[in-house]
């Protein structure tokens, strides 16, 4: 069951009501000069949770994407100016939501209504999954990390396919929307 609920949550990162916002945060070295980077490779990162090739292939193909809008040029073999990793993580919470339907049963003369001290409450539970996403870049002359994306959202692992590919290239439009920084002059 974990391993599914890792491979549909992360394909959906970005797929719940719209009360849950997406959160998106990033940070880079300062001392980057980005204009320089022009190729990038993509890397395993040590100890990482692995996702089924599916799921790798889909998280890949959005960052390609981004990527190539972004003017960097994706290389197989050989040396590349930047080497790209990610790290994708699903956690559960559990939701209690209780309310007061006002009616009951109190002192006196039966049923009616008795404010916040009358009534029945009623209380339910729920699972809400939360799916994280984490980019990193890395130079390639000395391994230094240099740019970091997070995005993480409430998820439905349930939803069909096409949602979630389409949820997915959302989640790493808005990632890489500020990548690369802006020089601070």
């Amino acid at each position: 069951m974990k391993g599914m609920i890792s491979t549909c949550a992360l394909l959906a990162l970005m797929l719940a009501p719209a009360v849950f916002a997406q959160e998106v945060r990033y940070n880079f070295d300062k001392s980057t000069d980005f204009a320089q980077l022009r190729t990038y490779k993509w890397v395993d990162i040590k100890g990482a949770q692995q996702v089924n090739s599916l799921t790798d292939k889909e998280i890949k193909d959005a960052v390609d994407a981004q990527l190539a809008q972004k003017g960097l040029t994706k290389v197989e073999e050989g040396n590349a100016d930047i080497l790209v990793g990610y790290q994708a993580a699903v956690g559960q919470n559990k939701q209690f939501t209780s309310y007061n339907s006002g009616w009951g049963y109190g002192p006196g003369w039966g049923s009616g209504w008795y404010g916040p001290a009358g009534g029945m409450t009623t209380t339910t539970e729920s699972t809400i999954y939360t799916g994280q996403l984490v980019l990193d870049m890395y130079s390639a002359q000395g391994h230094d990390l240099i740019w970091r994306g997070i995005a993480s959202k409430t998820i439905d692992p349930r939803a069909k396919p096409e949602r979630q590919e389409k949820n997915l290239n959302k989640a790493i439009a808005r990632l890489l929307k500020n990548y690369p920084p802006e020089e601070k002059k």
